[in-house]
């Protein structure tokens, strides 16, 4: 599964042709139109030119090849957690992180007629955000790249036993048929976008508003490492609102932290923190210093 459904291409396509004769105003995203990172680009910035890529790889890498001037890629649910393999992705990806946006999640059910339903297409988010709807229903999960092509792809498939999870602007561009409405589990449902750039903002532009600062970090391997090492943000008084570990290698000997606090680098408690944190580190990378689009603490 490496492009495209029928239904999604032809707009992929126009869109692509679009952003082309504009990169620097494209904005790419992963997803089929109509995704929920098509969505977030609309709502960050209303006048780009949107760009649809079909993986998290294939989005990050418009931005390096300079088809796009950044991308808006989910890294957080309310809900469901981390987005797999984003924390690999950014630190990978060269690209700095200049925004976040917050996108309130609306999932609608969708399809040819009103069912029944044996098997219900969507992204794994989608798919672990209405986990008991499709559990009350006897309805079984079948996970699709994004949420917009598993709309696409129902279309194409023309099976009426198959419906989509999707938001509720992907049966208007596909042609389904809406057969329920907010179904997520949780009404508060919400995803946390970042944007990502060639180029980082500069700190001291952001230093007399609310911002944001994310980085990785491995710590050395010897005991009480990490104790040690974010023992600076609690005696600076820097407020760290995210802290995360994912594996690094398949050894399991060698564990890295994605992490956000609140402010920026230049702050002297915030450089006091980060350079007691450098000091128990074998790596350390700032993965960039950005506007807060919600207030923490």
């Amino acid at each position: 599964m490496h492009s495209f459904p029928a239904p999604a291409l032809r707009l992929v396509e126009e869109m692509t042709a679009v952003a082309a004769r504009n990169p620097a105003r494209a904005v790419a995203f992963q997803g089929a139109p109509g995704a929920n990172s098509h969505r977030a680009a609309m709502e960050w910035a209303p006048e780009c030119l949107a760009l649809p890529c079909f993986s998290f790889d294939d989005a990050l890498d418009a931005v390096k090849q300079e088809r796009a001037g950044c991308a808006i890629i989910p890294i957080e649910n309310s809900q469901h957690g981390r987005v797999a393999d984003i924390h690999f992705l950014l630190p990978e990806s060269g690209l700095s992180i200049i925004g976040e946006h917050f996108l309130a999640i609306r999932y609608a059910v969708m399809a040819l007629g009103p069912g029944p339903f044996a098997a219900a297409y969507s992204h794994p988010q989608a798919l672990g955000q209405t986990r008991a709807w499709l559990r009350e229903r006897g309805i079984v999960p079948m996970t699709y790249p994004d949420t917009a092509g598993a709309a696409a792809f129902v279309k194409e498939q023309g099976d009426p036993q198959a419906c989509a999870i999707a938001p509720r602007i992907a049966a208007d561009i596909y042609g389904l048929e809406v057969v329920a409405d907010n179904v997520a589990d949780a009404i508060d449902n919400t995803t946390r976008f970042v944007v990502l750039a060639r180029h980082p903002l500069d700190p001291a532009g952001l230093r007399n508003e609310p911002a944001m600062t994310t980085f990785v970090f491995e710590v050395k391997n010897i005991p009480a490492a990490l104790y040690k090492a974010l023992g600076g943000f609690a005696t600076n008084g820097v407020n760290m609102t995210k802290l995360e570990s994912y594996q690094k290698g398949a050894s399991f000997s060698a564990t890295m932290f994605y992490a956000d606090i609140v402010g920026t680098p230049g702050d002297p408690a915030i450089d006091r923190a980060l350079d007691e944190l450098a000091f128990h580190c074998k790596e350390l990378r700032m993965l960039g210093t950005y506007r807060q689009a919600r207030p923490r603490g």
